[in-house]
């Protein structure tokens, strides 16, 4: 090797900064080659060879060539010959005999001289017996044992390791293969059983680089083949799979290589803000970004394929290693068979011959509830026959009968879905599947790819089928149960993100797509169209319920309009909550869930009255206020008293509040022991989910702004505000409050927070605006500050203000004071956080009360425009 040439004299003394140069000018050879289009694992096994040269100088320099007994040994990836730019280099120092204190403290400096050069060292110094305890005790340091490699030293000592370290002595090949395959299930519970993390880790998750690592090392315990290739003389890979299980390996290195030549570091975590300059670096082009799309639908095939190898190879495994081939085989059709819980083709060329018998095992996994999976030499034919195919599985009358017959049956969106999923044969069956395979969502609302997302969705459909959901999903419990044709809503469900990906409004597209789909398989008129519906509004009921006022009668009424009757609204609210569910494993709360049913009641309620019959707001009113006084009576409260303060309420504010509101504000306001300051209440249980945090005071013009900013100090979100005023003047506001968690106010913070408040309404000088960076991934979208005026309709003049931005630290803080700059009274806001995007509203007037002029709402949007940009610069 070239680099041999240029390391420091042996008889000089050791040169920190030649050394580092020497790394440096490695590092730039490989960066180069590897843009060159080099081959990978000749680039990752140079990089082993080079360390282990300039590893073996540095043991002569230090003098460790003249101890006895001493000797160096590469673990781990370094000791497997496989080296990436900044992997660790792990290294096992084994002595003869225990190092006198001298000879420890030299092998001290030899690591921290280590260090210096920047290496990322791990390692560690023991005799043979240390070696064999520890491995005993963690498969961790068993596997590095097994993968040790002589760099240089005494070699006997080597020998000695190797010798007891056999399978005989050290971890036979059944314990072995155990712990690694729970080691693995470990692993993807971790990662949450899935590939399609859009921010996936390139060795630790599902089909990764450690599931193709487990399969070697089980091999290399239980036969002795240090390769890949190796397996296929015994008889476990193909030479086809060989050179898939390659390739899939050289993607996954590459992938890995340009990570750490663009991050300078050894981190596997392919994050937003790192995809781009990967991409590039990995010669995908495009605009905007195609580059990353085409990368990790790449990436994503990769995994697929090694999670399919790696489940096929270490069934095998089980069954050579373990013995455990199913003695109890038992027929269950004239196709197939159960081996133990897997279910198995018995002729080997059944989908080669007949492609809809693939439709008919899952149908068949549908009828029989103690299958687990699929048996390794029916998903090797699978595999093989799904690539054969020469048309659409769905282009065929049987497959397309199968294919219905699986969504109505109980058992059919469970395992057999999901199977379909996870081994491409949703991709074979419809046409437009296969194209949002991979997909990416390039927001911070969803987490996982389109397919995938839509998988997680069958699942909460699952969910809602069983009692356990009555706990979280009440409502989508019982609404689910009692559908008679549950499939309308699976077809639903299939088709409402296919079309993203695509040019064009994707709930459009896909409802173009799902009326061909149930045209072509049997449904009729009504429920096609049905369908079609659920799919191009399938954003309608979550949008109405987070950025809508759903106590404006109009909106409740212009919603019932569009959903037309209570089957509509039923299949929409079932679809709603599991899409939200399935977006991230964090999105949903009480707060979304409170708000969706809320919604749902109100309109069940104006469909069965009529849409011509609309509700008297006077008669709620008087309700509302008759179970408020219902209340009160039960503490004493005089009617008189009660009415003269009501008298003093608008009428808005009744309508609004639900009477145990109504009763808990009246009676704190007439219990007040000093009037003239600010009233500030927590609700003691959490209401709709949030905590609900009311304010009674006089009114001042930055009064938003000064609780916005307050509770912004205090890490709170605000997802609602009631902004209300009485006819003398103070102001009954109420905020809807989560923590950063979605969860309400943890009860142990709202003291700090109450005293908070309160010190700022009673002296509201300048606002505090925090100016806290954005997050990693939020500066990695650009969303451009839009301020859109809108139409009010009904008597009162107020102007609504529509305010899209990128959510930010601070964002509502600075909003109020935008509008105290600008001399506005703000009465009612909403609030709505999407991912990395802000959708809020805001109800505005001049101070006097007017609606702004086209002068001022100009002057408005101007200021909000430059404010926000300056929050996202910091």
């Amino acid at each position: 090797m070239d680099a041999t040439l240029s390391l420091p004299p042996l008889d000089q003394p050791l040169d920190r900064e030649a050394y580092r140069a020497l790394l440096a000018d490695e590092m730039s050879r490989q960066q180069t080659r590897f843009e060159a289009g080099e081959e990978i694992m000749t680039l990752v096994t140079d990089r082993a060879s080079f360390m282990d040269t300039l590893l073996t100088r540095l043991w002569q320099q230090f003098g460790f060539h003249k101890v006895p007994g001493l000797t160096l040994i590469a673990v781990g990836g370094y000791g497997r010959g496989e080296l990436h730019p900044h992997s660790d280099i792990d290294l096992l120092i084994l002595y003869e005999d225990e190092p006198d204190e001298v000879l420890g403290l030299r092998i001290g400096d030899f690591i921290a001289f280590l260090w210096d050069l920047r290496l990322e060292v791990g390692q560690s110094v023991r005799n043979v017996a240390e070696c064999v305890a520890q491995g005993q005790a963690d498969i961790t340091v068993a596997t590095n044992l097994i993968e040790a490699r002589y760099i240089t030293g005494h070699h006997p000592g080597f020998a000695a390791l190797q010798a007891a370290t056999t399978p005989e002595h050290f971890w036979s090949s059944e314990a072995f293969f155990r712990a690694k395959r729970q080691e693995q299930q470990d692993r993807h519970k971790q990662f949450l059983g899935t590939a399609y993390n859009l921010e996936p880790d390139i060795k630790s998750n599902l089909g990764g680089m450690r599931d193709i690592q487990t399969l070697a090392w089980v091999a290399r315990r239980h036969f002795g083949a240090t390769t890949l290739f190796e397996m296929t003389s015994h008889g476990f890979l193909n030479q086809a799979e060989y050179r898939e299980l390659e390739d899939c390996q050289n993607f996954l290195w590459k992938v890995r290589f340009a990570l750490h030549m663009v991050i300078n570091k050894g981190d596997n975590r392919l994050l937003f803000d790192r995809q781009r300059t990967v991409a590039q670096l990995l010669g995908f082009k495009g605009e905007g970004n195609a580059p990353v799309e085409q990368m990790m639908k790449r990436f994503y095939q990769t995994a697929r394929r090694v999670a399919e190898l790696n489940e096929m190879l270490l069934q095998l495994f089980d069954e050579a290693i373990l013995g455990n081939s199913a003695m109890d085989v038992r027929r269950i059709s004239d196709e197939f068979q159960l081996r133990g819980r897997l279910i198995d083709a018995v002729e080997p060329d059944l989908f080669m011959r007949e492609p809809a018998a693939i439709l008919r095992l899952f149908y068949q996994i549908a009828q029989h509830s103690q299958v687990t999976g699929i048996h390794s030499a029916t998903l090797r034919q699978l595999r093989e026959a799904r690539r054969k195919l020469g048309c659409w599985l769905q282009d065929i009358p049987e497959c397309r009968r199968l294919f219905m017959a699986l969504l109505r049956h109980p058992g059919g969106i469970g395992l057999p879905l999901s199977l379909m999923h996870k081994y491409s044969i949703l991709s074979a069956y419809l046409p437009q599947w296969n194209l949002i395979v991979g997909q990416m969502q390039f927001d911070m609302f969803h987490a996982y790819t389109v397919d995938e997302h839509t998988h997680r969705l069958f699942r909460h459909f699952g969910y809602f089928a069983d009692p356990q959901s009555r706990k979280c999903h009440p409502l989508c419990h019982e609404l689910f149960n009692q559908l008679r044709k549950p499939e309308l809503l699976y077809v639903a469900a299939l088709f409402h993100d296919i079309a993203k990906g695509r040019k064009g409004d994707h709930s459009e597209l896909g409802a173009v797509d799902a009326l061909e789909f149930c045209q072509l398989h049997g449904f009729d008129r009504y429920e096609s169209r049905l369908v079609a519906w659920l799919v191009r509004h399938h954003l309608l009921m979550s949008v109405t319920a987070q950025r809508r006022d759903i106590y404006d009668p109009d909106v409740i009424t212009d919603f019932a309009q569009k959903v037309r009757d209570e089957l509509h609204l039923e299949l929409l609210c079932c679809l709603t909550v599991a899409d939200i569910c399935a977006t991230n494993d964090n999105l949903w709360n009480d707060w979304k869930g409170t708000l969706l049913r809320e919604l749902f009641f109100a309109t069940q309620k104006a469909l069965r009255l009529g849409l011509e019959n609309p509700p008297d707001m006077r008669l709620k009113i008087r309700e509302n206020q008759r179970q408020a006084k219902q209340v009160l009576a039960q503490d004493n409260f005089d009617e008189l008293t009660i009415n003269n303060l009501w008298g003093d309420f608008k009428a808005d504010y009744f309508l609004r509040h639900s009477p145990e509101q109504i009763a808990w504000h009246t009676r704190h306001i007439l219990e007040r022991e000093h009037p003239e300051q600010p009233l500030v209440l927590f609700g003691k249980q959490p209401t709709r989910g949030g905590s609900e945090l009311f304010i009674y005071c006089r009114d001042m013009p930055n009064l938003f702004a000064t609780v916005a900013s307050a509770l912004d100090q205090k890490n709170l979100n605000i997802h609602d505000a009631q902004i209300m005023s009485s006819r003398s003047g103070y102001v009954l506001d109420t905020f809807m409050v989560l923590e950063p968690s979605g969860q309400p106010v943890s009860p142990n913070r709202i003291p700090p927070i109450k005293a908070a408040l309160e010190k700022a309404l009673q002296a509201p000088g300048k606002l505090v605006l925090r100016s806290k960076p954005m997050s990693r991934r939020h500066r990695q979208f650009n969303v451009p500050t839009r301020v859109t005026f809108l139409p009010h309709k009904g008597e009162v003049r107020h102007t609504l203000v529509e305010l899209i931005a990128l959510d930010a630290p601070g964002l509502l803080a600075r909003i109020g004071a935008v509008f105290q700059l600008c001399g506005l009274a703000l009465h009612a806001a909403k609030i709505t956080t999407i991912g990395e995007r802000v959708e809020d509203f805001f109800s505005l007037t001049t101070l006097d009360g007017e609606p702004l002029t086209p002068e001022q709402q100009q002057i408005l949007e101007e200021r909000l425009i430059q404010q926000l940009a300056e929050l996202t610069e910091a």
